[in-house]
């Protein structure tokens, strides 16, 4: 009678354990960086995901921004180079190609530097940086691009002090094989505001704008975008059609480009991309490796 309650339990305890398994998250799989050339953040994980196919067009097709191409490829070129280089911040203009220019400039140095790796974090996991900064000091023989797109903070969030600590402030600082570039909208980050408030209500208000200007700090390049001239958007437009080889005259594409800017009432990169497909898409275009 024992025998038989010991079994009945035995098998009762083995199939609570295989339930509590199935129930259990599975662990996070381990990637090397070996695997690709571009990884996003699981912040739950606290693991890498490999990126098959990174979605960027090539450094030469991003036009009107020729000196913050210039800048920030001289920096991305040192710092795969193992030599002293600065976070980057890219702010100004929405659709003026900021992320767009991260994407491409990674793809460009990597091309002869494959030891170079891009790692996306989204903005609501910054807090989970130090992990990142953790893992990546374990891969010593790679260089990590650490990116952020549209980064900035609102009036009630306080997580912009743990990016300050993560970059510069922290005891053991940035890891020397990662740098950190991001894009905004905003120069300093932070809702003009909240600075606004933060000086009316500190006690020393100096001492408080400087706290939340501060972050910016952390950033050794500014690089500025701001909206693109009608010749600059056209040559937008003229260089994405030579580039895909699309058959259209100027003749043709120019007034149709033009008449596009003008019901969305504005000119940049994002609005000649879109005219693109649009324009492709009227031809019976493909735009290959797009």
């Amino acid at each position: 009678m024992n025998d038989k309650r010991d079994n009945e339990r035995n098998q009762l305890l083995e199939r609570i354990a295989e339930a509590l398994e199935r129930l259990a998250p599975r662990p996070a799989p381990v990637v090397s960086p070996e695997e690709a050339e571009a990884f996003l953040w699981d912040a739950e994980g606290e693991s890498l995901r490999a990126v098959d196919k990174v979605n960027r067009l090539p450094v030469t097709l991003l036009r009107g921004i020729d000196r913050q191409r210039g800048i920030l490829m001289d920096n991305t070129r040192r710092f795969a180079e193992g030599l002293p280089a600065n976070n980057a911040l890219l702010w100004g203009a929405r659709g003026m190609g900021k992320s767009s220019l991260v994407k491409a400039v990674h793809g460009e140095v990597a091309a002869s530097h494959g030891e170079l790796k891009l790692v996306e974090i989204h903005r609501e996991d910054i807090t989970t940086l130090p992990s990142l900064m953790a893992l990546i000091r374990g891969h010593a023989g790679f260089r990590f691009i650490v990116f952020c797109d549209d980064l900035s903070f609102d009036a009630a969030d306080t997580s912009y002090k743990s990016l300050k600590a993560a970059l510069e402030g922290g005891l053991e600082g940035r890891p020397a094989n990662m740098i950190f570039y991001a894009t905004s909208n905003r120069r300093h980050l932070l809702p003009r505001d909240m600075i606004e408030n933060e000086r009316a209500s500190a006690i020393n208000p100096s001492e408080a704008v400087q706290e939340k200007v501060s972050l910016s700090d952390r950033f050794g390049l500014w690089l500025g975008f701001h909206h693109c001239s009608q010749d600059e958007y056209l040559e937008m437009v003229g260089a994405y059609v030579e580039h895909f080889s699309l058959p259209a005259a100027e003749e043709e594409w120019r007034p149709l480009a033009l008449e596009w800017a003008a019901t969305r009432g504005a000119r940049s990169g994002r609005v000649a991309w879109q005219f693109i497909q649009d324009l492709a898409g009227r031809l019976g275009s493909r735009l290959q490796g797009c």
